[in-house]
């Protein structure tokens, strides 16, 4: 689960040399300075992925410098791959120099010096999430990864929106998953990372066969989530989508905990359960809703509900609401 802590607490003159000792403790040793210290405040969250790390950090504008003399003081030894979730940065190592936005990565080395910055005369705060990547789990060469060192990978693209997907549902969801589970989503994230950088390097043939199909896998998960709505989503429309055969996909498939067409009905049923219990929507119809998230007709969604649930989707919204209001009552009356 995420580790969490926030400058918050303490009094202004020393938050800038608390996130200054954090982050050279959990992400690497660095040198930060900011032009505002007085008025700084951070927030930082780590979670444990096996091999791996995530970090999450949030933090007011400031120039972050990792130097020689730090790198031989402490190496983690680490490529370490940033998604932009807030604001900007740039960053500057191995000769090369790149400014990123929301949505996009920024790769870097802990073993070699580097200068990242927030832009100048930007006062967004900035919000990063990164994969702290040990160098023996990436399988390209090292000479091939120097090419990407503070390159900006686009987000818009390839596999670079589908690990962007994933990191963003570490934030999301992380605090729901066992040790054991986050230590599977450790291996998918490095699979994710191998894969979008062999891409950029249009080196994915070099990738272990095991490495590629998990990496596909993946990929065909965050195309379903994207596209849950539409009603002609299938097995064969997935297949085709990502140039495999049907046969091909549902060996894909198997061995993980359901098929295709069971991923796609219980994630449908996920997402209306879920429009179904906001007060807020309590005036769309029913058979909205179902068909909002790909459904064929109220029967099937009712239907379908029922089995996975208990109860209708009428029954599930009335107590739903029903609880919601009830605990909104506790509420008032505890503050009364």
């Amino acid at each position: 689960m995420w580790s969490t802590v926030s400058s918050g607490g303490l009094p202004a003159g020393e938050r800038f040399e608390w996130f200054s000792d954090l982050v050279s403790r959990e992400v690497m040793p660095t040198v930060i300075s900011s032009e505002r210290p007085a008025s700084f405040h951070a927030e930082a969250a780590v979670m444990e992925l096996g091999e791996l790390r995530v970090s999450r950090l949030a933090y007011s504008p400031l120039r972050s410098r990792r130097t020689p003399a730090l790198i031989r003081r402490s190496d983690p030894e680490q490529y370490q791959l940033a998604l932009v979730s807030a604001g900007a940065m740039s960053l500057a190592q191995h000769g090369n120099d790149c400014g990123a936005g929301v949505g996009d990565l920024v790769f870097w080395d802990t073993s070699r010096p580097s200068d990242a910055r927030s832009p100048t005369g930007d006062d967004r705060e900035q919000q990063l999430v990164i994969l702290q990547l040990p160098r023996t789990v990436l399988p390209l060469r090292p000479r091939q990864l120097d090419r990407l060192l503070a390159r900006r990978i686009a987000g818009g693209s390839g596999m670079t929106p589908v690990l962007a997907s994933f990191m963003t549902s570490l934030v999301d969801h992380g605090d729901q998953c066992t040790p054991t589970q986050l230590r599977q989503l450790g291996t998918v994230a490095a699979d994710l990372a191998a894969a979008c950088l062999a891409q950029q390097l249009d080196t994915e043939e070099q990738l272990p066969a095991e490495v590629r199909q998990r990496a596909l896998v993946q990929q065909m998960h965050t195309y379903i989530e994207h596209n849950l709505g539409d009603p002609q989503l299938n097995p064969a429309v997935i297949a085709a989508r990502h140039g495999i055969s049907v046969r091909k996909l549902h060996q894909l498939f198997q061995g993980h905990d359901e098929s295709v067409h069971s991923r796609i009905r219980r994630r449908r049923l996920e997402r209306c359960r879920a429009d179904l219990a906001l007060p807020g929507a309590l005036a769309r119809p029913v058979h909205l809703i179902a068909a909002r998230w790909g459904f064929s007709g109220p029967a099937v969604f009712s239907r379908a509900f029922r089995e996975a649930y208990g109860v209708s989707p009428t029954e599930f919204r009335a107590l739903s609401i029903n609880e919601t209001c009830a605990g909104c009552t506790l509420r008032r009356s505890a503050l009364s």
